[in-house]
């Protein structure tokens, strides 16, 4: 590959995004696996974690992006695994609530700070403004893109 062909990579910006969500994945899910995560369930366990009430599948999978079979796989794994538990919502029989354990949140609190840590490491590169205005673009992103999935 000459030159010419990385330029036009490098001009493109989702090739770019893909880039950095893999360089930012797999440096994450290695600093999980000592915890016995990767990325998507520790997201799921953040989710469960950081709501008092619990979480749905259904809520999981629309925040996540995921197809709601690939959060019941995620969501057993982390039952099996002591971190989360499913229990009935209040307001509606039909569905279950995923909500962490005691494990489950001190899991999350100890695989949370080696996630910091590597995104403090993967993001270096950019200022503390860059990566403010990096995080509100993404975060527009995201939001503009789930807004045009549901059209």
């Amino acid at each position: 590959m000459d030159g010419s062909d990385a330029a036009a990579l490098t001009d493109d910006v989702g090739f770019l995004l893909s880039r950095a969500s893999g360089l930012v994945v797999r440096a994450s899910n290695a600093s999980l696996a000592g915890h016995g995560l990767r990325v998507r369930s520790y997201s799921v366990l953040l989710l469960a974690a950081d709501s008092v009430e619990g979480v749905s599948q259904r809520e999981l999978a629309d925040v996540l992006g995921l197809d709601p079979s690939q959060v019941v796989l995620l969501v057993d794994e982390l039952v099996t695994a002591g971190l989360v538990e499913r229990r009935p919502s209040p307001t509606d029989r039909r569905t279950r609530l995923v909500v962490a354990t005691d494990a489950g949140r001190v899991a999350r609190a100890r695989a949370g700070v080696d996630v910091d840590a590597t995104l403090t490491r993967q993001l270096a590169e950019l200022t503390a403004g860059e990566q403010l205005l990096l995080r509100e673009l993404l975060t527009r992103l995201v939001a503009g893109g789930r807004a045009a999935v549901r059209v």
